[in-house]
């Protein structure tokens, strides 16, 4: 093979996009690869019909999965050219990447490449160990580089107005049988299936009544711990709300969630109030001074999280020559 030809290296990050984490799991993306560019498409049949009518975090997901292909290639010393949505009659294509020459990686590149495959999303508790500025103020930096930002709600009002809408969301959802459907159907104890949550990776039940609800998977062990007691929680949002600004969210996010496995943070997700238009309001009018909420996190330091499995590269890619 050609040193300079680039199948080696998109096969490689190929195998990157697909850690991307997506909303329960669902993998909602497909790729086109054509000579040097891979196309990073919307699936539109795994967009989920009721927490996610819009496909928004569906967008999310692809962005991530955006970031992980685009670490990749960097860190195999290639560079790397983005037209993100070039075709507007096509809204399911997303993105395009196109191989470019050789560039080397740098130390941090390589960094974030090689936080692509420990990343998982942990449910179980944290330790109480505070996450110290420097880090935080890198979590903020990594989303800032991809066109978003990072609000952590690192203050007494902030985390009981989140927790507030938090709980409401959560009530909401677990009293919807639509809902309740739809998460069931993502969750699983099939060793065989390449998608969906397994019952094992949804983290234990808490002790009492948490200050943050993680969202209770069907199946979930009966086992309870206990959980921290002062989490860091961080919120991506954007200047506006378009399929462009979802995008970029994706990929902060993503960034943000390598930089945090580069530290030793292990994070999760708080997606119920984001889920739900009037709630995703409130966030929006009580915590971001009009910004879009996009995505909110969970961060702290434990144990590695339990992986979830993924589908086969070649499930979700097409090669063609026209």
């Amino acid at each position: 093979m050609d040193s300079d030809d680039p199948r080696e290296a998109i096969d490689h990050a190929l195998h990157a996009a697909v850690r991307a984490p997506s909303v329960h799991n669902t993998q909602p993306w497909r790729f086109v690869v054509r000579g040097p560019v891979v196309e990073v498409c919307l699936d539109g049949d795994r967009v989920l019909t009721v927490a996610d009518p819009d496909g928004r975090e569906a967008r999310l997901s692809c962005g991530a999965a955006l970031l992980n292909l685009r670490v990749a290639l960097r860190a195999a010393g290639r560079a790397v050219v983005v037209d993100p949505l070039p075709d507007p009659a096509h809204p399911e294509l997303l993105a395009t990447v196109r191989v470019a020459g050789r560039r080397p990686a740098t130390p941090a590149e390589r960094d974030l490449a090689d936080a692509v495959g420990n990343r998982t999303t942990n449910r179980r508790p944290f330790v109480d160990r505070i996450v110290p500025g420097s880090e935080r103020s890198a979590l903020v930096a990594a989303a800032d580089a991809e066109g978003a930002h990072l609000l952590l709600l690192d203050t007494p009002r902030a985390l009981e107005t989140f927790a507030t809408l938090l709980r409401r969301a959560d009530q909401r959802q677990e009293d919807d049988p639509d809902y309740q459907a739809e998460l069931r159907a993502w969750t699983t104890g099939d060793p065989a299936r390449h998608d969906g949550v397994p019952s094992a990776a949804g983290g234990p039940r808490p002790a009492g009544t948490p200050l943050l609800k993680l969202r209770d998977y069907p199946g979930r062990r009966t086992a309870e711990r206990e959980f921290e007691q002062d989490p860091l929680v961080a919120m991506v949002t954007t200047a506006g709300d378009t399929a462009l600004d979802h995008l970029r969210a994706g990929q902060a996010m993503q960034r943000a969630l390598l930089v945090a496995t580069s530290a030793g943070l292990g994070a999760s997700f708080f997606s119920q109030p984001i889920e739900q238009p009037d709630l995703r309001a409130a966030l929006r009018t009580g915590l971001t001074a009009g910004a879009h909420p996009q995505a909110v996190l969970r961060i702290g330091y434990g144990h590695r999280g339990a992986p979830t499995p993924r589908r086969p590269v070649a499930e979700v890619t097409s090669y063609r020559t026209e």
